[in-house]
């Protein structure tokens, strides 16, 4: 149980870890990219703005290309001039009025032909659109007093970098996740094989000192019997029949929870549907006689793998549960198929019960009402007794309170 529940810790842990490096690394990325992108478009924006057909003027010897222009009027570098410029690969094609290509750069590089280029443009201008991406180029078109141009920014190299980033990591990160895993599973065994080492230690306890008291309880009992053969009604000899009667039925349920617990029950496959349909029949007369009412909703032909006598241990407990504790006079017990396994319930009002009693309802010994004493023979042990049987059968059980309805559910994978 103990490493079950460990697998179940480490993995939620390491699963949220995950979850959160990945909605991290989304995000940096993301924001990175859009970043890199709006960039990209400022300087594309440009490019287009200082774009002219018209050859560059001369500038006057040992003076920079700007050295006349008024103050108040004086505008960007020239874009072969600045250096984030000339990080980046800008291509242009301009088309006449008509249509007519007349002028193509390709950047000076090989990348792109002319002829691609211009294929790449006139799909563009096809489409109607005024900016966007085709592929890892980013593009603009802008009508110019007598010509459109078409331009491009190569997003390649910009966004190579964070591809690069992503690659190194999702290595380092995955392989930072595995190692905080296997320490994590290292860690938290060092931990909990002294919790281990106790609880096996306790149910082995349990179970020797069960077995050990049924031998002197059926001494007494055999004994009491034989008494009261010779001394007839006797009230001393009734508290001591009465009392080893508990007691017997203690040690019978300390031997239940031993045997649900341990590991060496054998599975077969079972009718469950078969199973609930019988201890509901059972129980409908016991619940007439504490004037309840059982409404029962089993689906049909529900099997599983599992130990048939712990089976209907478990189901008779809900019962026996419902019928004692049954504030009103309804209990209602269903058992459907939802998504490959039996779900079986068993609800019946109740009194108000505070959320903090209702997760101790499964521990050994606990009762609700702390007054409450033993009538009946019943010592606080049956969900106990439910909940390992249920985990035996890999499956669970939990209690919820609504609306005066306290409801107990077990869920356990169908057989396959």
């Amino acid at each position: 149980m103990f490493n079950r529940s460990r697998r179940k810790i480490i993995i939620s842990i390491m699963g949220s870890l995950i979850l959160l490096f990945a909605t991290t690394l989304t995000v940096i990325l993301l924001a990175s990219y859009q970043e890199v992108r709006r960039n990209n478009r400022r300087m594309l924006e440009q490019y287009t703005e200082f774009y002219s057909m018209d050859p560059p003027p001369k500038a006057p010897e040992g003076k920079s290309p700007e050295g006349d222009v008024p103050e108040g009027e004086r505008r960007e570098p020239p874009i072969d001039v600045r250096r984030d410029y000339e990080l980046s690969t800008f291509y242009a094609v301009v088309f006449e009025e008509d249509g007519t290509v007349a002028a193509v750069d390709n950047g000076e590089k090989d990348i792109y032909t002319e002829e691609e280029l211009i294929r790449i443009a006139e799909e563009i201008r096809a489409d109607h659109k005024s900016s966007g991406r085709k592929g890892d180029l980013t593009f603009l078109v802008r009508q110019k007093d007598t010509y459109t141009l078409v331009a491009f920014i190569d997003s390649t190299v910009s966004e190579s970098g964070l591809q690069t980033l992503l690659r190194n990591v999702l290595i380092v990160g995955g392989a930072a996740i595995i190692v905080l895993f296997l320490i994590s599973w290292y860690i938290s065994g060092r931990i909990i094989r002294p919790l281990e080492e106790n609880d096996r230690k306790q149910k082995q306890f349990i179970s020797d000192a069960s077995h050990e008291l049924k031998t002197p309880v059926s001494v007494i009992s055999a004994n009491a019997e034989l008494l009261s053969r010779e001394l007839g009604a006797n009230e001393w000899l009734s508290n001591i029949q009465y009392e080893n009667d508990r007691m017997g039925d203690l040690v019978k349920q300390l031997l239940d929870l031993s045997r649900a617990e341990s590991a060496e029950s054998p599975m077969d496959t079972v009718d469950f549907s078969r199973i609930v349909t019988g201890e509901a029949l059972a129980f409908e007369s016991l619940a007439f006689e504490n004037e309840k009412l059982l409404q029962t909703e089993i689906s049909e032909g529900i099997q599983l793998t599992g130990n048939q006598a712990q089976l209907q241990q478990l189901v008779s407990i809900l019962l026996d549960n419902a019928v004692r504790h049954a504030a009103g006079k309804k209990i209602a017990l269903s058992l459907k198929r939802q998504a490959h396994a039996a779900v079986l319930s068993v609800a019946n009002e109740s009194e108000p019960i505070e959320p903090d009693m209702l997760e101790h309802l499964f521990d050994r010994f606990y009762r609700v009402d702390e007054a409450r004493n033993s009538d009946g023979h019943h010592y606080g042990l049956g969900l106990s007794i439910a909940k390992a049987v249920a985990e035996k059968h890999n499956g669970t059980i939990h209690v919820s309170y609504e609306n005066g309805m306290i409801s107990f559910t077990v869920s356990i994978p169908e057989k396959k």
